[in-house]
């Protein structure tokens, strides 16, 4: 066969992703957070999108009210006298008097002495960190400036579970001193508030804590310096004949070193904790209920009308400023568009999601109904691919709580009575079954299996260990409690 080069025509279909099509991919899956950063990244870029502010609008009602009173005429106007309390009129002095004691936030006049005031702990910018506790304590102690130097150095290793994460010698080398400086800073630091803290491993951190609370050579001691690991593994009758003690005495260590804490930096931890604000509300309104999106956050978007007109008429504007004005009225438009489509895909998922649980929302988790995104896909007529989009980092405020819109979908289980239960439901059980029992005589795996064939859910016994270790709950071993 020869080879020959020819012209062919062919027609073809194909997906093509147009950038307006990936911006809205985009924005479909970002969090409200995420959302709002990127909104207020696009407004710092182009210059012709703008927020509409509700303040504007009232400003221009003013105005126009302004306008009318302007335009009546001179014998309408009317006069304004002096405002008197009584027979006394109010000088300049008493308005003085008067707003100082006028609180104009909540229009009553508040006088506070000097006990009513909030303490300065109140009105601190910012939290306390370890750190700062610890330095504190290091400028109370009876210490040479280059041990408090070393000192900070060894602060400055300090992580916020209070563990100290550098070797000795890494820090006799960076304060270029020798070891036995460093190692007895450091005995000193570990006397400090909280305590355990600057401790190189658990052990450590543990034996700190014994030895300040007077329990050197105890049972406690000899169990952390010998014997912790077969602690962790619950065997009592061998700690106690390697100690050669009665096994009550080594339960009652074991209570003592349960007590101890093994992170006591935390309690200066400086994270904050973070808020999630629903992006879906669900209201019982009679005997329905009723989907409300969360616009609380997002800035309503337009374009600025300066810009918004025609570019060519304006003969100041030459040919390159008009391309640049154009692409961003086209980029703000495909924004503005984008984010409405967002949320009006959003509602449609949260109001089949409501319709498809409406048990769910009426009796509680028990009552969840297994649910996969094809049924929510055919249900409002969208690919799966969009619906799991949709569904992620998103929330739902329910009346029976806050939930992640994924958590409505689940695979389902056969009952003994034919019917289906949600797998999360089937979670649910299997954690009151466990915070029911006796810690002394902890369910196994088959005996749980059991008890849920009793409520007509049969599921095997490996089965109930998936979802158990899946819902974080140890073994029966490891839940069995001696004391």
């Amino acid at each position: 066969m020869a080879i020959e080069m020819r012209q062919q025509m062919k027609l073809t279909q194909q997906l093509v992703m147009t950038p307006q099509l990936q911006q809205a991919i985009k924005l479909l899956q970002l969090s409200r957070l995420e959302l709002q950063d990127l909104v207020r990244q696009e407004m710092e870029e182009n210059p012709v999108l703008e927020e509409t502010l509700e303040a504007e609008e009232v400003k221009e009602q003013d105005q126009l009210e302004l306008a009318e009173k302007e335009e009546q005429p001179a014998g309408e106007e009317k006069e304004f006298h002096e405002v008197q309390a009584g027979t006394e009129t109010l000088t300049d002095t008493d308005w003085d008097s008067y707003l100082e004691g006028y609180n104009y936030s909540s229009g009553e006049q508040q006088y506070y002495d000097d006990e009513d005031r909030p303490s300065y702990e109140n009105i601190l910018t910012r939290k306390g960190t370890l750190v700062d506790h610890l330095m504190w304590q290091l400028n109370l102690t009876n210490l040479t400036d280059f041990e408090s130097r070393v000192g900070a150095e060894i602060i400055g290793n300090i992580d916020e579970e209070g563990y100290l994460r550098a070797t000795v010698d890494e820090i006799a080398a960076a304060c270029q001193t020798d070891i036995e400086l460093v190692d007895s800073t450091l005995k000193k630091i570990q006397e400090f508030d909280p305590m355990g803290v600057g401790a190189r491993d658990l052990r450590e951190c543990l034996l700190i804590q014994v030895d300040q609370l007077g329990m050197n050579g105890s049972v406690v001691e000899g169990i952390l310096l010998n014997h912790l690991h077969d602690l962790e593994t619950r065997k009592y009758k061998q700690i106690a004949k390697a100690l050669g003690v009665d096994v009550n005495d080594i339960l009652t260590a074991a209570r003592i070193i349960a007590s101890l804490d093994p992170k006591p930096g935390r309690i200066y931890g400086s994270e904050d904790v973070h808020y999630i604000s629903a992006d879906v509300f669900v209201y019982k309104i009679a005997d329905d209920y009723v989907v409300v999106l969360n616009d609380e956050g997002l800035p309503n978007l337009r374009v600025n009308p300066f810009y918004a007109g025609d570019v060519k008429a304006n003969p100041q504007v030459d040919a390159k400023a008009e391309e640049y004005i154009n692409d961003k009225v086209r980029s703000a438009t495909w924004l503005i568009k984008s984010i409405h489509q967002r949320q009006r895909t959003i509602y449609k998922v949260a109001k089949s999601i409501a319709r498809f649980q409406r048990d769910f929302l009426d009796r509680g988790i028990e009552h969840l109904r297994p649910l996969v995104l094809r049924d929510v896909a055919e249900d409002i007529g969208m690919h799966e691919s969009t619906i799991s989009r949709v569904t992620t980092n998103k929330y739902m405020q329910t009346p029976q709580g806050l939930f992640e819109m994924k958590y409505f979908f689940n695979s389902g289980i056969s009952t003994t009575e034919g019917d289906f239960i949600a797998s999360e439901s089937v979670k649910n059980k299997i954690k009151e079954i466990v915070d029911a029992e006796d810690p002394r005589k902890p369910y196994s795996d088959q005996r749980i299996a059991e008890l849920l064939s009793a409520h007509s859910i049969n599921i095997a016994r490996r089965t109930v260990t998936k979802y158990r270790e899946m819902l974080r709950i140890g073994s029966s071993s490891e839940r069995k409690r001696h004391f």
